[in-house]
């Protein structure tokens, strides 16, 4: 188990929580004083009120809420969003309307999910050439539907 450092702007700021064992995400609340109205094909950024301290070699992914996407289409704008180990500002989300209906966003919602993901450092070696594949330079649609 990874420790992550954590730092609420407000006493009433629930913290992420895994709903179920078995649970991959952890689910970001809604932290806002008036409700947002998201329109249809508009996007808007919801704090959280939470501050992290991510561990070194480590980043939080941002993740759609697959019932809010199934149901009422609300994904996240950037998906997977990406927040850097060095990052130390409030988590906000980017929420998008796909939908044919306004959907207003309450304080204490369950908006997004983060998870903990390792990063590996990658370090480039220059070649001339690729070791060859069955693929090859095969592009989008290749390997049929």
């Amino acid at each position: 188990m990874v420790k992550i450092l954590v730092k609420k702007f407000n006493k009433n700021i629930k913290l992420p929580s895994y709903k179920t064992s078995g649970a991959s995400g952890m689910d970001l609340v809604a932290f806002i004083e008036k409700k947002i109205t998201i329109n249809p094909g508009n996007r808007v950024t919801i704090p959280t009120g939470i501050f992290l301290v991510i561990p070194k070699n480590y980043e939080i992914q941002i993740r759609p809420r697959s019932g809010l996407a199934a149901k009422k289409g609300i994904s996240v704008l950037n998906t997977p969003g990406t927040i850097d180990s060095d990052y130390r500002g409030e988590i906000k989300i980017i929420l998008i309307n796909l939908s044919k209906k306004s959907f207003i966003v309450k304080s204490g919602d369950r908006i997004a999910q983060m998870i903990l993901c390792p990063v590996a450092r990658v370090k480039f070696k220059l070649v001339k050439n690729l070791s060859k594949t069955v693929r090859g330079k095969a592009g989008f649609g290749s390997t049929g539907k």
